[in-house]
This record gives structure tokens, sequence and C-alpha cells, in this order.
């Protein structure tokens, strides 16, 4: 078969370019409610997408101003079960952290999702970086215990979702017998985390296990998503880096005895789309003008998690300030190279982290993003995309309308749906079970 791209859509209801709520027409009004994600859902649906992809904020910060806050509104499997009815084909990957929560009731919810969507259910495997304070934790955990708790996570969901046969479900009536108790075991887990007799309380999904996405591009992630992921998200704005990152992924997950070509390497893009570079450049120059610099700088301050407040905003921020932080993440490494390779002014990188957070941006025709997309995708330096809409509703109408288009056109992406589950749409094969 033809190699085709991978395109997910990361759902930020106000819109990925920070303050992009501000133009007319955003809908903001309209937030945390049903109607506004599920007309982003059957845009991207109608779009062929393979995906729908939420993220999870479980914290607030009361003081930054609350714009900050509201694409964080959404609860992924409360959200992506009411999406689920909503929608026939496309994908519903959620975020739950391995750090926060428990395996049995990520087991069930992602089970139970996987069943309500016939099939179309997928996890993102966060190790969560903050809001440990409000589950009960006195200190954020060192990464590399998170990580390791992470790994035998994932495994015990695996086992609780293979604690079921496929075949357990008789529904025999003459026997007045819906289950066939034979056909379940326990699991009788017990690692260095976690203690899990099995076997779960509901049916085998029926993907077998719903689609593992793993979004992370540091050391410690890149071993957890190479070795159990379906598909790795990964912020690569640099065309060069992104290369590299894919071979050494690629090379990582055959190092772990899996196939590489299953397993899908996706960087986000932030698409500003129009029919002229003109018009795309004013929808550009209008989005920067909603953001609040000064507000801009406590928010690199807090990703960097370093003091900025006596920095001209004309000048980079100076090597030393990344010096600071111990054990850089990968998104805080792409701000180091911007301010001390690339010399980006603290003002620049306020606008180049509002427009993007690390990730690749470009506004243009369709064309132009189709043809930088294209390159990409043939380099090899990615198997498709994560599309991040700068402003919604428009902004992501335009990028279903109009540079999905130009990628079927060009023979790069699907213009039907070929399968009803996510892991036909990813051409991921089921893993079986019978016993």
């Amino acid at each position: 078969m033809t190699r085709m791209m991978v395109l997910t859509t990361f759902v930020m209801p106000l819109g990925y370019h920070r303050n992009s709520w501000c133009r007319q027409g955003s809908r903001a009004e309209e937030v945390p409610g049903l109607d506004l994600l599920t007309d982003i859902a059957r845009t991207a649906e109608n779009a062929k997408l393979d995906a729908l992809f939420f993220g999870d904020v479980v914290h607030a910060t009361p003081t930054l101003r609350g714009d900050t806050m509201m694409n964080g509104f959404y609860e992924p499997m409360t959200t992506l079960s009411a999406l689920a009815a909503r929608t026939r084909h496309i994908g519903l990957i959620g975020t739950l952290s391995t750090s926060l929560m428990d395996p049995y009731n990520v087991a069930r919810m992602l089970a139970s999702l996987d069943h309500l969507s016939a099939g179309r259910a997928g996890w993102n495997i966060v190790t969560s970086g903050d809001g440990y304070q409000n589950f009960g934790f006195a200190e954020v955990p060192d990464p590399a215990q998170r990580y390791r708790r992470a790994q035998e996570f994932v495994e015990v969901v695996k086992q609780l979702w293979d604690s079921w046969s496929d075949d357990a479900v008789v529904v025999d009536r003459s026997e007045r017998r819906w289950l066939d108790t034979a056909r379940l075991r326990k699991i009788d887990f017990a690692g260095d985390y976690f203690t899990v007799e099995g076997p779960l309380n509901m049916p085998r999904p029926p993907q077998g296990h719903p689609v593992l996405v793993q979004a992370g591009s540091s050391g410690p992630g890149m071993a957890l998503g190479t070795s159990v992921a379906d598909a790795i998200y990964t912020a690569q704005p640099d065309f060069d880096q992104a290369v590299s990152f894919y071979a050494s992924s690629k090379s990582m997950i055959a190092a772990n005895g899996r196939d590489p070509d299953a397993v899908k390497i996706i960087p986000g893009i932030v698409p500003v789309v129009a029919s002229t570079q003109r018009e795309a450049d004013e929808i550009a120059a209008e989005l920067s003008s909603f953001l609040d610099v000064e507000q801009g700088r406590l928010q690199i301050a807090g990703d960097l998690k370093v003091d900025l407040s006596d920095l001209d905003l004309d000048e980079p921020v100076p090597a030393e300030r990344f010096d600071q932080i111990p054990q850089r993440s990968s998104r805080q490494e792409i701000y180091r190279r911007k301010s001390v390779e690339q010399e980006l002014s603290l003002r620049d990188l306020i606008h180049d982290r509002a427009r993007s957070t690390g990730h690749q941006w470009i506004a243009g025709t369709p064309a132009t993003i189709a043809d930088r997309m294209q390159k990409w995708f043939e380099t090899p330096a990615c198997d498709g995309f994560n599309l991040n809409s700068p402003y919604n509703p428009e902004g992501f109408e335009r990028i279903c309308s109009m540079l999905v288009p130009e990628l079927q056109n060009r023979g790069l992406f699907r213009t039907e749906y070929e399968g009803t589950q996510l892991r036909d749409h990813l051409g991921l094969a089921r893993p079986g079970l019978q016993f």
C-alpha cells in the first residue's frame, strides 16, 4: 500500500495561539460546553482525520490571567465519551496520567470508551510534571521514578485488558449464561509500584488494546514511547532535528524487538491557512496583536521555572539561566536552542511560544504548507502530523477545507475511511487473545 500520512488534531477549543479567542467569531462564550466541540469533531471527521486528541490540565494557576487555563476545562474521558455519541468514525485519544491515577481505573475507563465508540479509543500516556498538590502529593516525584512507574503502569493496564478472552461473552439464553467465567482470569500482578488482582470488570476492548500514544522527546520519554506506544507525539520545530529524532526513534523501536513501521512518529504543526500569503500574514499579525507580552514573560518563566523578571525584552535569555534548570525537559531544551543558538530575544521567544509552544509554525497557502509537510513526510522526518489549529472555529475549518484537500490531491492522505476502528485508520494490527 502507498504510505499515507497520519493526521490527528489536538483539540484546543479556544485555539492553539495564545489569546486567539479574542478574535471575532471565536465562540469563546460556549466554552466549556459541548456544541463547539461537536462542530470541531464533525469538521475533523468530514475531513477524514484519524483522531481527535485531548490533552489534560489538572491544575489551575490563579496568579496568571484566567485565559491561560480555559483550554484545560475539558476532562478527556467524559468529553470523549460524549463525542463518541456524536461521531461515527474518528478516533478518540485522551490523556491519562500514570502518576496521578491507578491502573485499574484507567484500564476500565479506556475499555469503556472503546466499547462505547465501537473501537475508536486511544490513550495518551503521560507522567505529569504539575498538579501533584491536588492529588495528595507533598512534592513532585523524581522524573526517573515517574517513568519507572509509568512502564509498570502500562503493563498492568495491558494485562487487565487481556484478563478476558475475546470469546468470554457467550450470550447463551438456553443456559441463562451471558458470560463464561472460565474465560476470565486473575492477573495477580505484583510489582514495585502496583499489586493488582484482576480480572477487569468488563469485556476485552473491541480493539483488543486501545491505541497507545506517548508524548515525550526526552531520553526517558523516548525510552517509554519506543517500548510501549503505537504512536509518538513530539515537538520538533527544526527539520534537521526532526530527521534525527525520527531515525533515533525508529532505531530504538527496532532495538525493543518491535516493528518500526508499526509505530507512528507524529510531530505537531500549527498552520495558519489562507488563499494568499498576504492574507495568511495578516491573520498571523492579528493573532500576535492579542498577546500580552508581560503575561507571556510570566508564562515563559513558569515553563522554565526560572526568574525572568529582570531581563530586557529585547535581549535573549542568557545561557546561564538555562543552566539553572536541573534535568531540562525536551520543551525546555527547545527554548534553550531558540534563545542561545538562534539568539531569539525574550520578546521574540514570548511570541514564538504564544503561537507554537515549541512546535513547528507556518503561515501560508494550502500549497506552500503542503510543500513543507510533504518534504517532512517523504524525507522522512515524520509519519504524519498533529494539527494544532491556531484559532477556532474558522482556523480549523480552513485546515480541513483547504489544507487537507491539497494533501489528498497529492495522494498523501485518504479520501475515505478504510475501516471503523482507530487501529484501522492507523494501519495497526489488533492484539489477539484466546484462552
